[in-house]
């Protein structure tokens, strides 16, 4: 039975991210924004919610058991980018693999994309520094999540700047296809942008909610940790909206929102969640979550590396799906 609520969640969530791709070109084309804006910050915070709420309940709201809700709290903010940066961004290669083959190349436009790891490189070393920072030591903790918080306003500052002439060079937000709910008859205008697109993150937390509910239960069958259960399953549903929307994007050669739409979650999840784990938990460099963050780190600046040099590969994001092996390999040994 177990199993059959997770088909029917990943249904949902499937269904849930083409509704809100859908809605999210509509709302950028009549803004006109740039892909770079709509991917990184618009899809990206937006999907980005449903990992987002895992922490911050078990944090702020979880069990009675205050060691239990630490350890999900930072495996959920520590597992996401960890996802993100390694089987996520790899998957975009298997999703092309058949029209562009291994050698082929990815387009993204490649100033927003620098930008959006740039700054989660920034941040993110950041908070493998706070680490090894006492907990008692809390006036230094704050000082570092404070940091981080601002490199998040500045991130946002800077990728609305640019936006305007990413769309004088042809970068604008392009709908595919009409919307959704105006194929039943209703206006194409922002108040029905507006509706489709919280239905489409209605379903997608719902959604997401789900399957995290029947992840969580099938993982007590099998006898997982909490910090493992964080790690390595809660992401799996969590980052399903950033994987689906990103996926549905890189198909149609939408290549700028693909990548920004995983980058720019990146970033979220590299600034504003990590600060909230540095002052509120012991954050400590336990051997899962240590070789965690470094893995995050080195998918980053491989993809940074390789964007630096001009061109990006099919099979360059290999690698990240390599490293994420790695770290299964260093924790369930």
């Amino acid at each position: 039975m177990i199993f059959v609520e997770l088909f029917v969640m990943l249904i949902v969530i499937l269904i849930a991210a083409e509704v809100f791709t859908n809605a999210l070109e509509h709302l950028g084309e009549k803004l006109g924004i740039s892909e770079g804006v709509t991917g990184s910050l618009f899809a990206a915070v937006g999907t980005a919610l449903p990992e987002t709420s895992v922490p911050l309940l078990a944090l702020l709201a979880g069990t009675s058991d205050a060691a239990l809700n630490e350890e999900i709290g930072v495996g959920a903010i520590l597992g996401a980018p960890l996802m993100l940066a390694t089987l996520s961004i790899s998957l975009l290669a298997f999703a092309v693999l058949k029209k562009r083959t291994a050698s082929g190349h990815f387009h993204p436009e490649r100033t927003g994309l620098k930008r959006d790891l740039d700054f989660f490189i920034a941040a993110f070393s950041f908070a493998t520094i706070a680490l090894f920072v006492p907990h008692e030591v809390r006036e230094v903790r704050y000082a570092i999540g404070f940091v981080m918080v601002m490199i998040y306003f500045v991130y946002i500052m800077l990728t609305l700047s640019a936006s305007k002439a990413l769309v004088s060079e042809g970068h604008a937000t392009e709908a595919e296809s009409p919307m959704m709910l105006c194929r039943l008859g209703l206006p194409n205008n922002m108040l029905v942008v507006g509706i489709q697109l919280l239905i489409g993150l209605g379903l997608l937390i719902a959604g997401a909610k789900g399957f995290i509910s029947g992840i969580e239960e099938a993982a007590h069958i099998l006898g997982v940790s909490a910090l493992l259960l964080s790690l390595l399953i809660i992401p799996i549903a969590t980052e399903l909206p950033e994987k689906v929307n990103s996926i549905l994007w890189i198909r149609r050669g939408k290549d700028t929102l693909a990548f920004g739409n995983i980058t720019g979650a990146l970033v979220f999840q590299g600034t504003l969640l990590p600060a909230i784990g540095i002052m509120l938990t012991p954050w400590t460099p336990r051997i899962e979550v240590l070789a965690g963050v470094v893995i995050t780190l080195l998918g980053v600046i491989w993809l940074r590396v390789m964007i630096a040099r001009g061109q990006l590969r099919v099979w360059h994001v290999w690698l990240n799906g390599f490293l994420y092996l790695v770290y299964l390999s260093i924790v369930l040994r």
